[in-house]
C-alpha cells in the first residue's frame, strides 16, 4: 500500500503542507477537529481562517515579509495562489477577502484527489507513520497533554510572552553603552540610562497607553514571570525601577554615576544585529508601543523587527526539540509545522508548512532532506528556531535582521532590497540544484476549479 502521511491540523501549515504532498504524488489524510469542535478564535470550519484582511502584511521586496512571500512563490505556495486569488486593494499589502480567501484555501484542498480529510478531533500523535503535527496555537487539552508528556513538561509552553526586538543599528549608540551587571557576563547587554524625570515621563505614558483586550481563552496568564510591563506600572510608580528597569549595578561609563533606572537590551543572535528589550512583554496595541518605547533615551529612531505580545499560544521549545528539516530529534517521521514550532504570523506558519510537506515527500521516496540558504528569509528563520545553542527560545517574525550580513554599508531601505535581491539569486540556484519544484507532479487544475467566485 502507498505510505499515508497523517496532518493534524487544517490551519495555514497544515493546508500548505497537504499541497505540497499531493502535488508530489503523496497520500494524505488531513484531521481538522472543527466542526465537531470549535475553538474560541475560530467562526467556521474553513481552513486558513484570518483574523484581519491585512495578516498576510506586505507584499514589497523591501519588507521580510514581502520577501517571504516571494520565496514561497518559487515553491508554487498554495496560500499564496489563493491568496492572490481573492487579493483587495491595499497598497504594497498582501490583503484578502477573508471569507473568499478561507473558502478558497478548503476547497482547493478539498479538491485534491491525493488528500482525505477527516473531521474528528486528534488526541495523541500517531505513533506510526509520517506525521506533521500542525495543531496550532491552540491546541486542544488533550493533544497538548499528549506532546507534553511526549516532549517534557518544560518544553511546552502555553502562553506567549513577547518582548519587542529592535534592529542594532537603529540604536542611538551616542546614549547606549554596553554593560551587566558589575561587570559580570561580558557585554551581551546594551544599556539605555534614564534620568528620575524620563523615568517618571516614560511610566505616566505606558500606564496611559492603550491595550489590547485580552481574550477569554487568554485570562490564564497572570504569571508573574510574564507580568506585561503596562500592568507592572499600574502597580506604582517604582514598580519597574525595581524590577526589569532596575539600576543596581549598571554604571554608566559617561557619568560615573548610576542613572535612576535603565532599559537593557539583551543581543538576540551571533551576528549582533538583534536585540530583545528584556522584561518588556507588553499588551499595548502596535502604535502605543511605537510611540511610548521611542520615548526611552536611544530608541527614538529605533526600528521595531518585532512588537511585544503577550497572548495564549501552544509551541514548542523548538531549538531543543527541532532540526532545520523540521524533525523532532527523536522521530526523523514526526514534523512540526506552523506556529508550533515557535514562528510568528500567518505567513511564517504557511512556509513553515510548506518545508514540512515537501521534506516529508522526500522522506517517504529516501531522498535527502532540504533546509534553504541561510541567506533566504525560510533558512534564516529555520536557523533561528531550530538553533540548539539558543538558550532564551521566543517566537519570531521574519525579519531582515535573521540575515547574514552583507557586505559593504548599505542602509535603510537599499539594503533591504539587497538583501532581497541576494536572497531570491540563491534561492533560485538552490532550487536549480536541487530540483525541489522541478521533481513535483504538477497539479494546477484542481486550484483552479476550486477557485470560489466572490460576489
Amino acid at each position: 500500500m502507498q505510505p499515508t502521511v497523517r496532518i493534524i491540523g487544517g490551519g495555514l501549515a497544515g493546508s500548505e503542507a497537504a499541497w505540497q504532498l499531493a502535488r508530489r504524488g503523496v497520500a494524505v489524510e488531513l484531521f481538522e477537529m472543527r466542526p465537531q469542535r470549535m475553538t474560541e478564535a475560530h467562526a467556521t470550519a474553513n481552513f486558513g481562517e484570518l483574523v484581519c484582511s491585512n495578516s498576510l502584511r506586505s507584499d514589497s521586496l523591501s519588507a521580510p515579509a514581502g520577501l517571504l512571500k516571494a520565496e514561497m512563490r518559487q515553491f508554487d505556495s498554495l496560500v499564496i495562489r489563493v491568496a492572490e486569488q481573492n487579493r483587495v486593494p491595499a497598497g504594497s499589502a498582501l490583503a484578502v477577502d477573508r471569507d473568499g480567501f478561507a473558502a478558497g484555501l478548503t476547497a482547493a484542498v478539498e479538491a485534491l484527489p491525493q488528500v482525505k480529510i477527516i473531521r474528528e478531533e486528534v488526541k495523541s500523535i500517531p505513533d506510526a507513520g509520517v506525521v506533521i503535527l500542525a495543531s496550532g496555537p491552540l491546541t486542544s487539552p488533550d493533544l497538548s497533554h499528549d506532546l507534553t508528556a511526549k516532549l517534557g513538561e518544560e518544553h511546552l509552553y502555553f502562553y506567549d510572552a513577547i518582548s519587542p526586538i529592535v534592529s542594532a543599528e537603529s540604536v542611538d549608540m551616542n546614549i547606549a553603552y554596553r554593560a551587566s551587571r558589575y561587570d559580570k557576563g561580558g557585554d551581551d547587554y546594551l544599556n539605555l540610562p534614564l534620568t528620575r524625570e524620563e523615568y517618571y515621563a516614560f511610566i505616566d505614558a505606558l500606564v496611559a497607553a492603550q491595550r489590547v483586550p485580552t481574550h477569554t481563552f487568554e485570562r490564564f496568564v497572570p504569571f508573574e514571570g510574564c507580568m506585561p510591563i503596562e500592568e507592572m506600572a499600574d502597580r506604582g510608580k517604582e514598580t519597574l525601577a525595581f524590577g526589569p528597569m532596575r539600576a543596581v549595578g549598571l554604571i554608566d561609563p559617561r557619568s560615573g554615576k548610576r542613572p535612576y533606572a535603565v532599559v537593557q537590551l539583551r543581543q538576540e543572535n551571533h551576528e549582533r544585529t538583534l536585540y530583545n528589550l528584556v522584561g518588556f512583554q507588553t499588551k499595548m496595541t502596535y502604535a502605543e508601543q511605537r510611540r511610548v518605547f521611542a520615548m526611552i533615551p536611544g530608541l527614538a529612531g529605533a526600528e521595531f523587527v518585532r512588537l511585544g505580545s503577550l497572548h495564549r499560544n501552544t509551541f514548542i521549545n523548538a531549538p531543543q526539540h527541532l532540526t532545520p528539516t523540521l524533525q523532532w530529534r527523536q522521530r526523523e517521521s514526526l514534523f512540526f509545522a506552523g506556529q508550533m514550532t515557535g514562528v510568528e504570523g500567518y505567513i511564517e506558519s504557511a512556509a513553515v508548512g510548506m518545508l514540512a510537506g515537501i521534506n516529508a515527500a522526500r522522506l517517504l521516496a529516501g531522498l535527502p532532506l532540504l533546509v534553504p540558504p541561510p541567506t533566504t528569509a525560510l533558512g534564516a528563520l529555520l536557523r533561528y528556531i531550530t538553533d540548539p545553542e539558543r538558550k532564551r527560545f521566543q517566537p519570531m517574525n521574519v525579519n531582515f535582521g535573521l540575515l547574514p550580513q552583507l557586505p559593504g554599508r548599505l542602509r535603510g531601505k537599499a539594503k533591504k532590497e539587497m538583501h532581497s535581491q541576494r536572497a531570491l539569486a540563491d534561492l533560485a540556484a538552490w532550487l536549480s540544484e536541487t530540483g525541489v519544484v522541478a521533481g513535483a507532479t504538477g497539479f494546477r487544475a484542481p486550484i483552479e476549479a476550486a477557485t470560489v467566485a466572490l460576489p
